[in-house]
């Protein structure tokens, strides 16, 4: 292995012009740079094979991680890939290459909100929870997003992830591809194998939680529960899997079904690329469906409103809006079209309602996400008084719990109302 020379300059490839890139001391090691040569920002992170640190960007914060330069290249294209597809992953901004030595640095931005798997199961209650549920869904769903577009993941693991919550669902985005392939398909050997890849590294850092949980009380049981969690991964997998390639048969004039295909798969987030129909067996039809990305509802929010969100934060506030739209024609006896509707409830809902949630959470946290537990909230305080209470009462309420941390959730905020908001952040 060669020496870096601390006075030549690598090959740097940048896809930011941004003044703190291109002035980073490119020419030194990772583990060389200072505070006064960079804005060094300290990150929990997971396990890592190599040196990462952060650094401050104006207004985002930049991931770099140090690694082998055949590995960094290798990276660097999947994940540009994985951008150009609209897959959930970290987002690549450059590489440079040592001089002089065989280690290469990778550059991507960090993921804004988005949370390790141990600060967010930590945070729930011991044994089964919707948060857990809703996280192994998101790891099966990450998949079927990768295999999809033709991508082989090769370390599917929770250390290998971020989460971030979105709406009432949880959102997993792959941020290490250091052993990814990219492929026009990949065939079902390639998947079976990065299946059952995941499933065992899921099981493996579900009961290292879990023993880390029980530091001074491990028990087998807590072992079993997570190898039965990290196989259920593998269910959730295949039932999405064959949901979005189903070929079924149809009576000629049944378009009830086609029409019923149509919103089931909208209603998992999936805007219709084609529907293809032909002739089959005792004249009826074959019916296949291809779908885009999962960005059905984000798509038309951002149509009408221009805001851009999440697909289940979208799914969340187009309820909304159509809600307030249809309380705006019974209020005013008049019929309100769509421009009206989503342009009012910007001004008279949306935005007075996430300033004053800016006001007290600050910055740093996810306004949007803020907005949604509001909303979950608002359900679960009329649930309990039998009546709608109001999107006003349900603020306060939240605001008095604390305005809980995006990997509370409202729900599990009340139990805990104690708590301070600081402790949670």
């Amino acid at each position: 292995m060669t020496t870096p020379d601390p006075g030549a300059f690598p090959h740097l490839r940048l896809r930011s012009a941004s003044p703190t890139l291109i002035g980073l001391p490119w020419e030194l090691p990772l583990g060389s740079w200072t505070d006064g040569r960079a804005d060094l920002r300290e990150l929990p992170i997971g396990p890592s094979r190599h040196l990462v640190r952060f650094v401050k960007d104006e207004d985002r914060l930049i991931a770099l991680k140090e690694e082998p330069v055949e590995i960094a290249r290798r990276e660097y294209e999947v994940l540009r890939r994985l951008e150009v597809l609209q897959l959930p992953a970290v987002l690549p901004l450059g590489l440079a290459e040592l001089p002089g030595g065989d280690n290469a640095i990778l550059v991507t931005e960090f993921l804004a909100h988005s949370l390790q798997y141990r600060r967010l199961l930590m945070r729930l209650p011991p044994g089964p929870s919707g948060g857990r549920e809703r996280l192994l869904d998101a790891m099966a769903s990450l998949l079927v997003d990768l295999h999809r577009g033709g991508v082989y993941w090769g370390d599917c693991s929770l250390a290998n992830t971020l989460f971030r919550r979105d709406g009432d669902l949880i959102q997993a985005y792959l941020v290490d591809a250091e052993t990814s392939e990219t492929h026009d398909q990949l065939s079902d050997g390639q998947r079976e194998y990065d299946l059952e890849v995941l499933v065992e590294n899921v099981a493996f850092g579900l009961a290292d939680l879990a023993a880390f949980a029980r530091r001074d009380d491990p028990t087998g049981q807590d072992y079993d529960d997570a190898i039965r969690e990290a196989e259920s991964v593998q269910s959730r997998y295949r039932q999405l899997w064959d949901e979005l390639h189903a070929e079924v048969e149809l009576a000629p004039g049944d378009r009830y079904a086609v029409e019923a295909r149509i919103r089931r798969l909208n209603d998992l987030g999936f805007a219709i690329d084609e529907i293809e129909l032909e002739p089959g067996r005792g004249g009826r039809l074959r019916f296949r469906v291809a779908v885009t990305t999962r960005r059905f509802h984000a798509r038309e929010l951002e149509r009408r409103t221009g805001l851009v969100v999440l697909e289940g934060q979208a799914r969340i506030l187009m309820n909304d809006l159509r809600q307030y739209r249809s309380w705006l024609e019974w209020y005013e006896v008049r019929p309100i079209d769509r421009a009206e509707g989503a342009r009012r409830w910007l001004t008279e809902v949306f935005r007075p309602t996430t300033a004053r949630l800016a006001a007290v959470v600050g910055p740093e946290r996810d306004i949007i996400q803020s907005y949604c537990d509001v909303l979950q909230h608002k359900w679960l305080l009329s649930e309990q008084a039998g009546r709608d209470v109001g999107l006003e009462a349900a603020l306060r309420s939240y605001l008095e719990i604390g305005a809980p941390a995006p990997e509370i959730g409202p729900d599990l905020a009340a139990e805990q109302a104690a708590e301070r908001p600081s402790d949670l952040l």
